[in-house]
């Protein structure tokens, strides 16, 4: 019988973890572009090529799985999503949560183990991290049932943020349960959509989570779990396997 987590922290690295590499096919787009990408991974154990494939199609990134094609998304979408964006966009409400999606190979990336630095250390390598937050708060909307649990290690960032405000109101408007956790520096009004778990230490202060979870199996579920580890450095990975995110929505549940 497997021993309870007895941290978010374990979850991290618990999984099957497979090697992973990216590589962009036939790129016409400009090189820096393609730096982009490097740049973003550089830090990562996913590794970032180059490929001439005749007869294929141009500026293609396919993810591959111990060397097998698992996904593919256009280097377009890449560039829309995470590659010429930065965190404003989603802390300023500029993408709408509707317009927000998440390219193939980001998702197949789920149960790999990431070690991101915030600024000034990287500009981009908290992107990812930042994108998934809010597709799966996206997919909670969406699907209108079950619970989303969502720390921000500071509570007042619901209200200094005018995009992630606009998004827990739009959540509200559903019948998803909601449930927020952070440092209670700032309290929700009365009208907030949610139920707020509050704390000064622990996880409270040092976790980043997001998890979309419902026993409706047409629902799409997911989690993403990281943890502060130094000066603004996460480790983290996502996850959409259902036992994975019941997991995590249990262990939340239970310990804060």
């Amino acid at each position: 019988m497997t021993d309870p987590p007895d941290s978010l922290a374990s979850f991290i690295g618990s999984g099957e973890v497979t090697h992973r590499s990216l590589a962009v096919v036939n790129r016409t787009r400009p090189q820096p572009i393609h730096d982009m990408l490097e740049e973003l991974f550089a830090q990562q154990t996913v590794s970032v090529e180059e490929l001439d494939v005749p007869d294929s199609e141009e500026n293609l990134v396919v993810l591959l799985e111990e060397g097998d094609v698992v996904a593919t998304s256009p280097l377009k979408a890449l560039e829309d999503e995470i590659l010429l964006v930065n965190s404003d966009l989603y802390v300023t409400g500029a993408k709408a949560l509707e317009d927000v999606s998440l390219p193939a190979v980001f998702e197949g990336l789920e149960e790999t183990p990431f070690r991101v630095r915030g600024y000034p250390a990287s500009n981009s390598e908290k992107l990812p991290l930042i994108m998934m937050s809010r597709y799966i708060e996206k997919l909670a909307w969406e699907d209108g049932v079950g619970c989303l649990r969502s720390s921000f290690q500071r509570l007042s960032r619901l209200d200094d943020e005018r995009g992630t405000r606009k998004v827990y109101r739009k959540l509200g408007s559903t019948d998803v349960d909601v449930h927020v956790y952070g440092v209670p520096d700032w309290i929700p009004p009365k009208p907030f959509p949610g139920v707020v778990h509050a704390g000064y230490f622990g996880e409270f202060r040092s976790s980043w989570f997001v998890v979309h979870h419902a026993d409706d199996e047409d629902a799409r579920t997911a989690a993403l779990i990281a943890e502060h580890v130094g000066n603004d450095e996460w480790e983290a990975l996502w996850t959409f396997q259902h036992d994975r995110v019941s997991a995590v929505n249990r262990y939340v549940e239970r310990a804060l």
